[in-house]
């Protein structure tokens, strides 16, 4: 099911609403709970029911007292999590407006699916930080886990929403270097961007991301697209005019003529850049925009689960 069908995603000034909202349903959906399984610091006791587990039995406390008591924990761990937005102008592709009828576009899943995640951290007592760039770093925080912080956190995902720009350029490559080293604990870092790079060198981009496995963080990388138009050009067969939305370069055509070659480039670069995820370690996972939250908050859990065995 599509998460975007059950809230109104055009109330994005509470955006710590909507995460929790976001989350909570994610949960609801899930057949076990996510918060199992990382427990590391003892909270207290509780009786023993028959036909239960005895792997958490207190037998010292069955010494002394001849009754059967389980050790119940807080679910506690030291994972670090960097959130990484790419906040380009091509990010605030389809352009929206409060009475467009589909009111999400990359920029705003990113910022969403971040504080989504922050609010799933947050509940799993997890320290995460935010890195914000376009053609540079604008926003780099250090992991924490506080409410204090997550809200702050909040604030710089709203201003983005609520402030778009045309005309931002990306320099992923350089912005994703300088990350890398400004990261000097073990992370798990999670990427959103369509990964338009501005540079005509793609082994720029590549480097950049072999660069966070070569620092031993685990890498996520979302490729966020809205793939209908993006990846598949399905446009009616009628004139267009097309504007870059980091240039502004307008270009005017009928759809059609340029179809099959703006496919098959797309679709090799997709290709490319999955195989370097894949060669790099990295987990790809490609973020349409129209498929709701689940995607992510999914592949987040799947990550989490192994690095924690």
């Amino acid at each position: 099911m599509n998460l975007l069908e059950n809230y109104d995603v055009r109330d994005l000034g509470n955006l710590e609403l909507l995460a929790k909202q976001v989350v909570e349903g994610f949960i609801i959906g899930l057949h076990k709970s996510p918060f199992h399984g990382f427990s590391v610091e003892f909270a207290e006791h509780r009786l023993y029911n028959q036909g239960e587990s005895t792997k958490n039995m207190d037998w010292k406390v069955y010494a002394r007292t001849d009754k059967l008591f389980l050790k119940r924990f807080e679910e506690e761990t030291n994972l670090r999590c960097q959130i990484v937005v790419d906040s380009s102008s091509s990010m605030y592709f389809p352009e929206v407006s409060k009475n467009s009828k589909d009111y999400i576009n990359k920029l705003r899943f990113s910022a969403l699916s971040a504080a989504a995640l922050m609010h799933l951290l947050k509940k799993q007592r997890d320290a995460f930080g935010l890195s914000i760039f376009d053609n540079e770093v604008n926003i780099h925080s250090r992991c924490k886990s506080s409410t204090a912080h997550y809200r702050l956190m909040l604030t710089y995902l709203e201003k983005l929403i609520q402030n778009p720009e045309r005309n931002k350029t990306t320099s992923a490559a350089a912005a994703l270097h300088q990350i890398a080293d400004s990261i000097h604990k073990r992370s798990m870092v999670m990427i959103f961007s369509d990964m338009f790079e501005e540079s005509e060198d793609p082994d720029q981009l590549f480097s950049a991301l072999q660069h966070l496995k070569h620092n031993k963080h685990e890498v996520i990388l979302f490729h966020v697209v809205d793939k209908s138009k993006e990846i598949d050009f399905e446009f009616e067969n009628r004139p267009y005019i097309f504007i870059d939305m980091e240039t502004g370069e307008k270009v005017r055509l009928q759809s059609n003529q340029v179809k099959d070659y703006y496919v098959n480039q797309m679709r090799t670069f997709v290709e490319k850049l999955k195989v370097k995820c894949l060669q790099y370690k990295i987990d790809f996972v490609e973020a349409d925009i129209k498929k709701g939250f689940k995607q992510v908050l999914q592949a987040y859990l799947v990550k989490r689960s192994k690095m924690a065995t």
